[in-house]
């Protein structure tokens, strides 16, 4: 049945107090009776699950430790919204969707929200506007967002198991396009786009779980810059915690460069590491491609022949290294939807000990999905919302978009009984957390409604369950 034209009706009836006008918008009629939508339910949220990621927050300490980090220059007397609410405001609007601090606008109010804030829903004064956010995005130092970063890896770190013998390392970047006149943003030739390039830094368990434990905002012509510096504080932390604990760094070979290498030596760490090809290494892997040529003229007039490819481990040793290294050489035969052939050899540098070349680079190609959940920061987190023209402004956001990111991450292990077990950001908000909701608040109670219809409730229960167990 096709909607009815919308209609807009000034309500001159509301209660003197409101003074905007409430539109109406009229839709076919059900059972013989008009059917009419307006925004003037009062204290209704859309958003009842932002209590799971106040939760979550409570579990890890993550807004309070944050706030502490940041030396507060306001005047205690004019002060109406302390750090850690400012915080967490800002990071629970983030995990809710509203990546935009002018959404904080009409958020402020919403009863929901204000209750994961620790403020009574219709009693106590809103939360703070997008002008307050905006103003502390701006006042944050290079100090600040040092002790930031440091206190979101040492909440990572204190959330992996105790029993953790070794960890994985990846590290890549993401191109976050800018759209005005921000501070450092360069034009970068292998995008081609005017952007940053956020450095991101994941730590990977043995129990498979991935967690994102450092974001470094950096200028669209940075290369590695900032690598050396991550790496350190990261493992530092990690060996904090766990002394005697084995850590590996894999990255693409963006990184597979004698700075990274010479860094993972002085650390004492295993590393997987790409490698961009060069006549030396063709040469030395001369074998291997030659034998997969072979193997390709053999079977190709073959229907359905399988996938030629061949691995081998060569010791190569750059000019600008200091020592030879082990290089993984996998030569493969492609074909492309025209028909076209190419050899295709790829290489990987490690100082790992697998059982077979063909062992190390499927390891080395596990590294694929840090490209998905770098995606769901970007897309599902809004991680490149940086469009403040101060730098520093820019960090602080990416440094609560990843705050975020670690409280959406402590409900995911919350839900991993259950049927969202490997399901991403985006899928974990609209399930859990978009959940509409009255909201009452009485003398000793304040009663939150949710829909009865909600077809997760059961997943509801068990991850609050987990979180405030």
């Amino acid at each position: 049945m096709p909607l009815s034209k919308v209609s807009y009706h000034t309500d001159r009836t509301k209660a003197p107090a409101m003074t905007a006008s409430i539109s109406s918008f009229d839709f076919p009629s059900v059972a013989n009776k008009t059917v009419t939508a307006r925004f003037d339910g009062g204290d209704i949220t859309s958003n009842a699950g932002v209590l799971l990621v106040s939760a979550a927050d409570d579990k890890i300490g993550l807004t309070r430790a944050i706030a502490a980090g940041i030396k507060d220059l306001r005047q205690a007397s004019k002060i109406a919204h302390d750090l850690p609410t400012l915080i967490r405001e800002r990071i629970l609007a983030i995990a809710c969707g509203y990546e935009d601090a002018n959404d904080l606008d009409c958020l402020r109010s919403d009863p929901a929200f204000k209750v994961g804030c620790g403020r009574a829903p219709r009693s106590e004064q809103d939360l703070a506007s997008q002008p307050t956010v905006s103003r502390l995005e701006n006042s944050v130092s290079k100090k600040d967002l040092l002790r930031m970063g440091v206190i979101l890896a040492e909440r990572v770190v204190a959330q992996l198991p105790d029993n953790t013998t070794k960890v994985l390392l990846d590290i890549d970047e993401m191109e976050d396009t800018c759209h005005g006149q921000q501070e450092f943003e360069f034009f970068n030739a292998h995008y081609g786009s005017h952007c940053y390039l956020p450095l991101l830094l994941y730590v990977t368990d043995e129990t498979g779980r991935r967690r994102i434990m450092a974001v470094v905002l950096r200028s669209g012509k940075s290369g590695c810059r900032g690598v050396r510096g991550l790496l350190k504080r990261a493992v530092g932390l990690l060996r904090v915690r766990f002394p005697g604990i084995e850590i590996e760094l894999r990255a693409d070979a963006g990184y597979g460069n004698d700075q990274v290498l010479r860094c993972c030596d002085k650390l004492d760490i295993k590393y997987t590491l790409g490698l961009a090809g060069n006549v030396r290494l063709h040469r030395l892997s001369t074998a291997p491609q030659m034998d997969v040529c072979i193997k390709y003229s053999q079977l190709k007039y073959m229907p359905d022949h399988p996938v030629c490819r061949e691995f081998a481990t060569i010791d190569y040793k750059a000019d600008s290294w200091d020592k030879s290294r082990r290089v993984i050489v996998k030569a493969e035969i492609t074909e492309s939807a025209s028909g076209d052939v190419k050899l295709n050899p790829r290489f990987v540098v490690t100082n790992r000990n697998f059982t077979s070349p063909e062992a190390g680079y499927a390891h080395y190609c596990g590294r694929g999905d840090i490209e998905n959940r770098i995606k769901e920061f970007n897309l599902d987190l809004s991680g490149g919302r940086t469009s403040c023209h101060r730098f520093l402004a820019n960090q602080f956001r990416v440094l609560m978009h990843a705050g975020a990111c670690i409280l959406m991450g402590v409900i995911q292990e919350a839900a991993k009984a259950t049927n969202l077990v490997k399901a991403q950001v985006g899928t974990v908000r609209l399930r859990l957390l978009k959940v509409g909701a009255r909201i009452v608040e009485s003398v000793r109670r304040v009663w939150i409604h949710m829909s009865s219809s909600c077809p997760d409730q059961e997943v509801w229960g068990r991850v609050y369950e987990v979180l405030t167990g």
